[in-house]
């Protein structure tokens, strides 16, 4: 059991209202000095602000130097989360499975062999790896041929089993589901790329050589699996309007619009029907180019048998270095991925279900209340997630006497770093301010919710952690109000400083992104 760090603070009562502004911040035991004062004043100056009207906002912060806290505004009240509920799954995860963990992808065959000949059938496991790639397929494939297999009379068999096949999260909306963001969660996988979005391929269309002919439908990585059904065409010249769908429920992809001669290619990100069908599909194209023939067909979702021979297996790289990947670009699969693990690993079932009880069990005995909130998912996708600011602070305050908290906290999103996998979503946020390579911190985006939570060293040299959760607002965007919020911390002092409000920082602009959405589940990123 994990000992609680921080004693929860007393319960105080908070004024229940809808609007964002309504109420005080939460009076502490002591008057607050002059610059607690300010620093009241600034960011009740930035809740008042009109794109949070009649909407609802949570904001807590805390010195862990002292245990302190300096500005409580709404910190009980149950809020949605969005992509913040990655801080429960990420620390849970770190500690129940721990930095080392690895995702094991094998290879065993069953039957007799004689000579290059396996009579039986051959079968690809997934350990629920999210950062297979098409080479990795490969590797495995040269593995198998190097062992001397060279006819499989039997099958290939692709085996998912180590999680269930419930492929999408509870409360997804379902208009998501083509969306890279939403992936269908499997033990076996392909990711077309480095970013590692397991679950999904990225579609090309290039312009033809002549006009009123389709443009040139490629995918990466290359499959049979997918179906391209074309029909966008050519132009002379004029805007490029090409759109990519999958259709529900299948794997045919209908490109439509047009695009002109000489025009840069356009992509997007698709996720795939059933991706274990998809591991197979290009783990036995891998097969075939290293001269291995099957001569049964693929069967989805048995177990391997427990006297297999192995053949071949793939390590991915350890939880430690996926935490990068993972909490930098806010990746959705990922933290599915590991909610599916904790359960598997910890109670023999990879189901949300199991999952969810682990990550409920460790961060019960790490500073939260799970009375007072609910997690539905990994990720955040869910609406149904309500965890109020307060918990997070909790939770942020008592991670750091981890072993592996520097680990971590080097994972999360830094703010105004360019670097794409060191500032990650936050790298086009609050540059040239005092925040800037200081907040450490993990946003959230769905539509009418936005969250930054995480740390920021004051001008003092103390560790805060802040939690800033807004929900019910209609504009498209209140990332620079969480941003003034984050600037005023990393400026807050209690050095000679005068009661006195400080004018409410400026925030650099924001990307746009669409209304709802991280700024790394646009593609190609812009962030």
């Amino acid at each position: 059991m994990h000992r609680r760090l921080f004693p929860r603070a007393l319960a105080v009562l908070v004024l229940v209202a809808t609007a964002a502004t309504a109420g005080a911040p939460t009076a502490t035991a002591e008057s607050p000095t002059p610059a607690q004062a300010q620093l009241d004043a600034t960011i009740d100056a930035v809740l008042a602000d009109s794109r949070l009207a009649a909407a609802q906002a949570g904001v807590v912060v805390v010195d862990t130097t002292t245990g302190q806290t300096l500005y409580n505004r709404n910190g009980d009240r149950r809020l949605v989360p969005a992509s913040n509920t990655k801080l429960l799954t990420s620390t849970a995860a770190m500690e129940l499975l721990g930095p080392g963990h690895r995702f094991i992808t094998d290879v065993s065959s069953s039957g007799p062999r004689r000579a290059g000949l396996l009579s039986g059938n051959l079968y690809l496991r997934g350990g629920g790896d999210p950062t297979m790639l098409a080479m990795d397929y490969d590797e495995l494939a040269a593995q198998v041929a190097a062992d001397g297999v060279r006819v499989v009379t039997g099958n290939l068999v692709a085996d998912d089993t180590r999680y269930d096949n419930t492929r999408l999260g509870p409360d997804w909306t379902w208009d998501d589901e083509s969306y890279y963001y939403a992936a269908q969660v499997s033990a076996l996988t392909v990711a077309p790329d480095t970013d590692y979005d397991a679950g999904t391929v990225i579609v090309h269309a290039a312009p033809a050589a002549d006009p009123g002919t389709p443009p040139v439908i490629t995918m990466t990585p290359p499959n049979s699996y997918l179906r391209i059904d074309n029909r966008a065409e050519t132009v002379t010249d004029g805007d490029t309007t090409i759109s990519f769908e999958r259709e529900h429920g299948g794997n045919t992809i209908v490109v439509t619009g047009q695009i002109a001669v000489g025009e840069t290619p356009e992509s997007d990100w698709m996720t795939v029907w059933e991706p274990t069908g998809y591991a197979a599909d290009i783990f036995r194209s891998a097969l075939r180019r290293h001269g291995v023939r099957v001569l049964g067909r693929t069967v989805l979702g048995q177990a391997t048998p427990a006297d297999a021979t192995p053949v071949a297996r793939h390590d991915s790289m350890t939880l430690a270095d996926l935490m990068v990947p993972f909490l930098k670009l806010s990746n959705n699969g990922h933290a599915e991925v590991l909610t599916k693990e904790l359960g598997r690993v910890l109670s023999g079932s990879g189901t949300w279900s199991a999952g969810l009880t682990a990550i409920s069990t460790y961060i019960g005995d790490n500073g939260m209340n799970t009375g007072t909130l609910r997690q539905r998912d990994g990720s955040g996708l869910s609406r149904r997630n309500m965890i109020p600011p307060a918990e997070f602070v909790s939770l942020l305050s008592a991670v750091r006497a981890e072993p592996w908290f520097d680990t971590w906290y080097a994972a999360l999103p830094i703010a105004g770093n360019a670097e794409r996998f060191v500032g990650g979503t936050l790298r086009s946020r609050m540059r040239g301010t005092a925040a800037a390579n200081n907040v450490h911190a993990k946003t959230g985006s769905l539509t009418g919710a936005s969250s930054l939570s995480g740390y920021v060293t004051d001008a003092d040299g103390h560790l805060l952690a802040f939690s800033i959760v807004l929900n019910n607002y209609l504009t498209s965007s209140v990332k620079g109000l969480e941003d003034q919020i984050a600037i005023a911390l990393a400026s807050y002092t209690e050095k000679g400083t005068t009661a006195a409000r400080l004018a409410v920082p400026t925030a650099p602009e924001v990307p746009r992104v669409p209304e709802g959405m991280e700024c790394s589940w646009v593609k190609p990123i812009v962030c």
